[in-house]
């Protein structure tokens, strides 16, 4: 399964830097972090830093918070919520996309390697560039669209059944784990809108409030917008949520052949 690539125009340095545990530590794990400063004008390199689990959380963010804090606070992450809502602080821990505040540093055997997530420019260290990724959510125009008069005083209703249909869908959180475990967007992701978006896209396909499923399909309906989905299944293998991009992407497929028919 091909999930582990480095970021965009990577050229590893060999030698980083090595942070020692403090004398007497007794449970210590050694973190090989991604490292690329632009200003500095240097290439990317890994730095290593040693943390005694005994004074850790036990989920990897809790160890880059510790490493920031205390051994060198130039280490620069995304993270918010800390609780697997906000997406926030997604990375590539030990070649596996994932969530660093729902990964559990006992579950990462040897070792831990964090990257960026893979094939993404990268703006310092930990942070990739989401410009590309947010620009293709907002292609999709994300929002119920209607064209009929909205009810008097009433919100727009749906049966247990029709809202049933959008669980598995509305709870993605745009972490990007999906789309950058993908070789199709990796090689594509100039014109393939990745699993994410296509997930995203489904969702208001599947909203029975929605009135613009024609116009919306015209927009997927393209060789490489959608088509180039293979069904690896990387998608549905790495998402945080336990959600399957891919079964959503199958779903918009069998929409656009059903109406053609």
């Amino acid at each position: 399964m091909a999930e582990f690539a480095l970021p965009k125009n990577s050229k590893i340095k060999k030698n980083g830097k090595v942070h020692k545990a403090p004398a007497g530590a007794k449970d210590v794990k050694s973190f090989k972090i991604y490292r690329y400063d632009p200003d500095t004008g240097e290439n990317p390199r890994y730095d290593t830093f040693e943390v005694d689990l005994a004074e850790c959380g036990p989920m990897v963010l809790d160890a880059l918070i510790k490493i920031k804090s205390e051994q060198d606070p130039s280490v620069t992450f995304r993270r918010s919520c800390r609780e697997g809502i906000c997406g926030s602080c997604s990375m590539n821990m030990n070649g596996k996309n994932g969530l660093a505040c729902t990964t559990a540093i006992e579950d990462c055997k040897g070792e831990v390697r964090i990257t960026p997530l893979p094939h993404m420019d990268v703006i310092k260290d930990l942070v990739p560039d989401f410009t590309h990724f947010y620009a293709q959510y907002a292609s999709i125009q994300p929002w119920l669209k209607t064209v009929t008069p909205n009810p008097s005083g009433k919100e727009r209703l749906q049966s247990p059944d029709d809202r049933n249909k959008l669980d598995g869908l509305y709870e993605c959180i745009l972490c990007a784990c999906c789309s950058t475990s993908c070789p199709s967007y990796w090689w594509n992701s100039d014109k393939f809108l990745g699993p994410a978006i296509l997930l995203q896209a489904y969702r208001w396909l599947a909203d029975s409030r929605d009135e613009m499923t024609g116009e919306r399909l015209d927009e997927l309906e393209d060789p490489f917008r959608l088509y180039r989905c293979h069904t690896i299944m990387n998608c549905a293998n790495v998402c945080p949520k336990g959600l399957s991009p891919a079964k959503a992407i199958a779903e918009v497929k069998k929409m656009v052949v059903e109406r053609q028919l």
